[in-house]
């Protein structure tokens, strides 16, 4: 009873979470002229990123490498092939910004690095070095380019004033909405923690294998956040933050995420991983581009298909657990 009681609370502290984090992020890209779809890949990307790399973090150190790993790549798994196709097949969703030309090309190398690196059966220090760097590089460069290229669609969504009642300009504004950040990130945090330490409590009763619950228990779980934010964003209308989310997400997951974790303790990367997931989180990866770059939306057939991937691919899994 106390597991769903967890899941419950768990979903109720995401869906606050991710309405306090889409205002906050789009109020600060207003008062900063920063494109939302900038926003999406740092602050939105990185908040709601915060529960994988707690999980990572505390799988690593409590000796359960199959978790953490199996995080990284299940989300990232999630994250395209569940999220944005449940997204898209509610409302289709439109490619803004650099979303094609520069985050989509450093998603899918972060995504085949992972894999590289991932292949002698571990991620060590200096590997996680390297991605701990690349992701503060790429932060900063697409924060410049943000604010130095800013499309027509762009320009006018920043003339428009759609939240007359909220403060506009000023210390206060800046103020206001950083806190409202805050609490949607920690409200996501929190809700993740309960909804995973929930989901984790229901699925120990099937005695799968570590690996397996990371590749989905975990890593859905995890992703609520992601799930959450980018349907808030995009019955707003913030398709860039609803994309840029998912897209900035999984950048964060491997670069940061694994970075971060690896630098604190080398990470070993079960076979299963290697031989089996990375390979369909390169695939999902690769997937995404030409349903991005056909006329420049996901549409509620290309949501389907998506969605139609993931169930194929959670099948396979529950394979190969023998879970019936």
């Amino acid at each position: 009873m106390l597991d769903w009681l967890l899941i419950v609370l768990g979903l109720v502290l995401l869906v606050g979470g991710g309405e306090a984090l889409v205002w906050g992020a789009s109020g600060i890209a207003r008062l900063a002229r920063i494109t939302p779809a900038v926003i999406g890949l740092t602050i939105v990307a990185a908040g709601t990123s915060m529960p994988e790399l707690v999980v990572s973090v505390q799988a690593a150190l409590a000796g359960s490498p199959g978790l953490a790993i199996g995080n990284v790549v299940g989300s990232n798994l999630f994250n395209i092939a569940a999220i944005l196709g449940l997204t898209a097949l509610i409302r289709p969703l439109r490619i803004l910004g650099n979303t094609v030309r520069l985050e989509w090309p450093v998603m899918i190398l972060a995504a085949f690095q992972l894999h590289l690196l991932a292949r002698d059966g571990s991620i060590d220090r200096l590997e996680g070095a390297f991605f701990a760097v690349a992701m503060v590089i790429f932060t900063a460069y697409s924060v410049w380019l943000g604010r130095r290229e800013m499309t027509e669609i762009e320009t006018q969504e920043f003339e428009a004033n759609p939240n007359p009642s909220l403060p506009q300009s000023g210390p206060k504004a800046l103020l206001f909405f950083l806190l409202l950040v805050a609490v949607g990130i920690g409200l996501l945090v929190g809700g993740s923690t309960a909804l995973v330490t929930g989901s984790v409590g229901v699925a120990a009763s099937l005695g799968v294998s570590e690996t397996i619950i990371g590749l989905t228990i975990v890593a859905a779980g995890t992703s609520t956040p992601e799930l959450v934010t980018s349907l808030v964003a995009a019955r707003r209308g913030k398709d860039d933050i609803a994309v840029g989310n998912i897209v900035g997400s999984n950048i964060f997951n491997v670069l940061a995420i694994l970075g971060v974790t690896a630098l604190i303790l080398p990470v070993p990367v079960p076979n299963e991983i290697i031989v089996r997931d990375n390979w369909w989180m390169l695939g999902v990866s690769l997937l995404l581009f030409p349903l991005m770059k056909t006329g420049l939306r996901i549409n509620r057939a290309e949501g389907a298909l998506l969605l139609g991937v993931y169930a194929v691919y959670l099948g396979i899994l529950i394979s190969a657990a023998g879970v019936s």
